[in-house]
């Protein structure tokens, strides 16, 4: 098996460096390396504002961010023989941190955006495995680094789809992002007028910011084009789950991760959004069981109706996906399935901030099983 590289300059943004990724999804972004199923990679990132803080920015700066430029992300990885209907095995092999992070409230965004109306900037220094910072004194935050955004390319008709959902969602009174060229990578006026915005996670993956996707796990994405055209950035030194005010520790870094595909896994066993896996303890004491199952929810209603942070509809739609995983997996009915959820199956919400779309995960642990 062979190891890729994409190495970026860190001093340049994206906007500087457009071979090396793109801040949209749109299935017809050249991809930026080939590789095969097996292959491992090695993908510099930037963080999740491109570059424009620093240890010498103050909570003044934060209301200057463009929204626009978010997320830089490396990319995309065309995966020969990936096909519509396959699982994408990204197993997480390392995240290694730059020395600098930040957390920021952006007005108008964050899960309490109406109680925090005010911009505040948190600076931290990321050091042996501890994120420290003089801005909140006394604090210290083990690092467990994952990539916040990752994900494949959508496919023409799940980007048109999309789109229309959540005009549909704008127009009842929502909030949703749609397509905006302004700061688009790449700059083709072809793709920036109708590429998705990397803010909301979708069924193609993104912008999931599930902190449990460290070192050791295996995030099963469906494929939804030919290749795959994967993509990750936006990396976190620590998140709490729902990443509260909008941010993380955000940092940039470099992710080391292993391709694989499942082929038909997708299609044959409807799985439509991320599932992940481990079987292997994780970096904290506060991680889910050591090995285990977890599928997502995010709040779109059953007749494709696009919800607004809507944290039921994504818990009922992350028990559905658990309900039919161990159906196929075990044999179980579903109300056997619905039974072992209630008994032994964790709700998390994984972050509350992604307008419009929130995430709950349904943990699994493996060890229930005899």
């Amino acid at each position: 098996m062979a190891t890729h590289e994409i190495r970026i300059d860190r001093r340049l943004p994206l906007a500087a460096e457009p071979h090396t990724g793109h801040n949209r999804w749109h299935p017809d972004i050249p991809p930026a390396l080939r590789c095969d199923p097996g292959d491992e990679l090695v993908l510099d990132t930037r963080d999740t504002f491109d570059g424009f803080f620093d240890a010498g920015s103050s909570t003044k700066d934060v209301e200057q961010a463009d929204f626009g430029l978010v997320h830089p992300l490396t990319g995309p990885v065309f995966v020969d023989g990936a096909r519509p209907g396959d699982l994408l095995v990204a197993e997480i092999l390392e995240v290694i941190p730059q020395p600098f992070g930040f957390t920021a409230q952006v007005p108008g965004f964050g899960f309490l955006r109406d109680d925090f109306p005010e911009p505040y900037l948190v600076r931290w220094e990321l050091a042996d495995g501890w994120a420290a910072s003089d801005d909140l004194p006394g604090v210290r935050i083990a690092g467990a680094p994952f990539m916040g955004v990752i994900g494949v390319a959508p496919s023409r008709d799940l980007l048109e789809t999309a789109s229309a959902r959540e005009a549909d969602l704008a127009a009842r009174g929502g909030v949703a992002l749609p397509p905006d060229p302004a700061g688009a990578v790449p700059a083709d006026p072809a793709i920036a007028a109708e590429a998705l915005r990397t803010i909301p996670p979708r069924e193609h993956g993104g912008n999931i910011d599930i902190k449990q996707v460290t070192a050791g796990t295996r995030l099963l994405l469906p494929v939804w084009t030919e290749g795959a055209l994967f993509s990750a950035g936006d990396a976190h030194f620590a998140q709490g789950d729902g990443e509260s005010c909008g941010t993380a520790i955000e940092m940039a870094a470099t992710l080391r991760v292993r391709l694989d595909l499942r082929p038909g896994q997708a299609a044959e066993r409807a799985i439509r959004t991320p599932c992940y896996e481990r079987d292997a303890p994780g970096p904290s004491e506060f991680a889910p069981p050591g090995r285990y199952f977890a599928t997502t929810g995010m709040c779109l209603a059953r007749d494709g109706r696009q919800g607004f942070e809507d944290l039921t509809l994504a818990a009922r739609n992350a028990l559905d996906a658990m309900i039919d995983h161990l159906g196929h997996e075990y044999g179980y009915t579903r109300q056997q399935a619905y039974a072992i959820c209630s008994v032994a199956v964790d709700l998390k919400i994984s972050q509350v901030v992604d307008l419009p779309n929130v995430i709950v995960s349904a943990f699994l642990p493996l060890d229930v099983f005899v």
